[in-house]
């Protein structure tokens, strides 16, 4: 066993895990954060997807041991804890960017990444950087949107 501590979504967690215990597995299990979804437990869909001190990774394929001393947030800490959604979350909900709503949590927080390295990207750079990302519903078309009018909205509140 080891300990660790992480900051989770502005919150610090000390505990004791097993050495292969998977980041999603910590989330979920430990914290009881269950908007990190497991796909696919390969890093081939990217519903695990968090950020880890700012980056997107798969928590599925990132032990908790190696998140020791570094910040995650996720899809439930996205938001400003006021009650009021990130761009992203309201964007996905305005232009229908979700249909049964699986991938969705790994998908915004794969836009959040992009969306912090490149506040005005283009539909082909936001398409590359989803492509690790699956929906098994959608065409895509309106995650794509989603991501568009996310940072339309974001530049505007700047």
């Amino acid at each position: 066993m080891n300990q660790v501590s992480i900051t989770v979504n502005g919150k610090k967690h000390e505990r004791e895990v097993s050495s292969r215990m998977l980041l999603v597995h910590f989330l979920r299990d430990v914290l009881q954060l269950t908007g990190t979804h497991i796909g696919c437990d390969t890093s081939s869909c990217g519903a695990c997807t968090v950020l880890l001190d700012g980056k997107a990774v798969k928590a599925c394929t990132f032990l908790a041991v190696q998140a020791d001393g570094r910040q995650v947030t996720t899809i439930e800490g996205l938001s400003d804890g006021n009650g009021s959604l990130h761009p992203l979350q309201e964007a996905f909900n305005e232009c229908h960017g979700l249909q049964c709503g699986f991938c969705t949590p790994g998908m915004i927080m794969m836009a959040s990444d992009l969306l912090a390295r490149n506040a005005s990207p283009s539909e082909g750079e936001i398409r590359h950087a989803l492509e690790g990302n699956f929906c098994r519903c959608t065409g895509y078309h309106n995650i794509v949107r989603s991501v568009q009018h996310a940072a339309e909205k974001i530049q505007s509140n700047a």
